[in-house]
């Protein structure tokens, strides 16, 4: 359903003969609901399919919300798994294209609800916009253990309504878990419904509070790991000669403002690996991982993004290619086309001028010379040689030599001018400005660990270049490494920092 605005409402009730849809809690559900839903967003039902459309209706069908109807088999404990797996990620899939998203859980079994928050966890249904709602009969003890206990009730934007029904008087109450407040983490009742008073909020706390405006000075974990320029460390010795570790960089920078901004102290975790950064959050062993990430398909796979507040460049560096042997100068100063044409001329040359001597020593206009004679003053006077003193006599054969002499003079000039500049000022080979160019001028390419990633990335690719370059990438170390062996081997380092594209192009020593 590709609706803008949708609410998504898990309705699971596990035994009929203990279902708690009465009228007085149906309007319990629905004073909530009609409290903290916009009416313009969609309500999706999923049950285990023992409640019937009759009850369902009673107590949402009066509630003007577009209406949707799932069921999961409660019965076996793996189909359970297997189908809420399946449907969270429909619902995921249905809470990204959409504006508004509340998710009510309604179930009496705490192992369902448990269910619930690991499966809402790994199928990532949640993000702080979404707001949860779970319903059920448990004792209050139960209660206050989910939501302290699990992730999903105690530290996302949730709340849970206790129905309770003691000496023919009905109760509901709601209940918010604050991880973080004045007395530490606690339990707090935000709202309660009678039949006589209706829905009435507690003063001291909001209905779905914000969580995080203030730690209360407690200390949150982090994981990074040091990241030119974004995060850096450096042992710091004090006075009584302790060794502390500093943090700088435009990271750790940020963080640190955030976190005198919401009042909480900073503990980074030691980590060994970019994967290990990465998986102490999916853990939920660190709060965030506060250093530089790209935005790729493989990490969507296993973890939502926030605010894209940087933005970065694909970059290599290459080490400076070695010179060619000095003797090879010698070639440089002129093209590949011009040498081609001066050795065209100089075949040229000794033939026209001999075949001439050959017509005019026949018709007795001038004195014989031999094709070696030729071919000496051609070649000599481009290498700057005196001249032959058998020179032709006729007029048309030495308006061909003066021809020549004047085009030995020109390329011999230009020659030597490019040879002393091409001595003073090494010429280096041209340095690639395509993924094309990147692709033909090296055989093998490094990458820290994180690089994995975008091998895989390029792997996947519709572009044979970007395949291409996969294949040629490795990882090593550390990006001091892959510079050390550019430098050592004359092999390319890439991905110091990585976007889409190719943007800039870096040359190191």
């Amino acid at each position: 359903m590709s609706v803008c605005g949708v609410t998504l409402v898990f309705f699971m009730i596990l035994d009929v003969s203990k279902a708690f849809v009465t009228t007085h809690s149906s309007s319990a559900v629905r004073a909530l609901l009609e409290t903290t839903t916009r009416p313009t967003c969609t309500l999706a039902l999923l049950t285990d399919g023992t409640t019937s459309h009759q009850t369902l209706y009673q107590v949402f069908g009066p509630l003007e919300y577009p209406l949707g109807v799932f069921e999961v088999d409660s019965q076996d404990a793996n189909v359970t798994q297997e189908q809420l797996s399946r449907v969270i990620n429909e619902a995921r899939r249905l809470r990204q294209v959409s504006w508004c998203v509340t998710v009510v859980v309604v179930s009496d079994d705490p192992a369902f609800l448990a269910a619930f928050a690991e499966w809402s966890l790994k199928g990532r249904l949640l993000v702080w916009s979404t707001k949860l709602l779970a319903v059920t009969h448990l004792p209050l003890p139960e209660v206050r253990d989910l939501l302290s206990t699990f992730w999903t009730f105690s530290m996302m934007n949730a709340m849970l309504l206790s129905l309770e029904e003691s000496a023919g008087t009905f109760r509901c109450t709601a209940y918010v878990s604050l991880p973080y407040s004045a007395r530490g983490a606690q339990v707090m009742k935000v709202a309660s419904w009678t039949a006589e008073s209706g829905l009435k909020f507690d003063p001291a706390v909001n209905v779905f509070p914000e969580k995080y405006l203030n730690f209360y000075g407690e200390t949150v974990n982090v994981t990074a790991l040091p990241y030119t320029p974004h995060w850096e460390e450096v042992m710091h010795q004090t006075l009584n000669g302790t060794l502390v570790k500093k943090y700088s960089g435009t990271d750790y920078f940020l963080l640190e403002i955030i976190a005198e901004t919401l009042n909480f102290t900073i503990r980074v975790l030691q980590t060994e690996s970019w994967d290990e950064v990465a998986s102490l959050v999916e853990e939920r062993v660190s709060f965030m991982a506060t250093v530089f990430h790209n935005v790729l398909p493989q990490r969507l796979h296993r973890y939502d993004f926030s605010y894209t507040y940087e933005y970065g460049s694909l970059d290599f560096s290459a080490a400076k290619p070695a010179l060619k042997p000095q003797w090879q100068s010698l070639y440089y100063p002129l093209s590949d086309g011009v040498w081609l044409a001066i050795l065209a001329v100089v075949l040229f040359m000794p033939m026209a001028i001999y075949l001439i001597n050959v017509v005019e020593v026949s018709s007795n206009l001038g004195r014989k010379i031999d094709a070696e004679t030729n071919f000496n003053l051609v070649l000599g006077t481009l290498l700057s040689q005196p001249l032959n003193r058998k020179l032709p006599s006729s007029h048309t054969t030495r308006v061909l030599v003066t021809a020549w002499l004047v085009f030995a003079f020109i390329v011999g000039t230009v020659y030597r001018g490019n040879l002393t500049a091409a001595l003073t000022l090494p010429k280096y080979p041209p340095r690639p400005e395509t993924i094309e160019e990147l692709v033909d001028s090296f055989d093998k390419i490094t990458m820290p660990p994180f690089g994995r990633e975008f091998i895989s990335f390029f792997k996947q690719s519709n572009s044979v270049l970007y395949r291409a370059l996969a294949e040629r990438m490795s990882i090593v170390p550390t990006v001091l490494v892959g510079l050390q062996q550019a430098s050592d081997n004359r092999r390319l380092n890439g991905g110091l920092e990585l976007t889409d594209a190719l943007a800039m192009k870096q040359y190191q020593e």
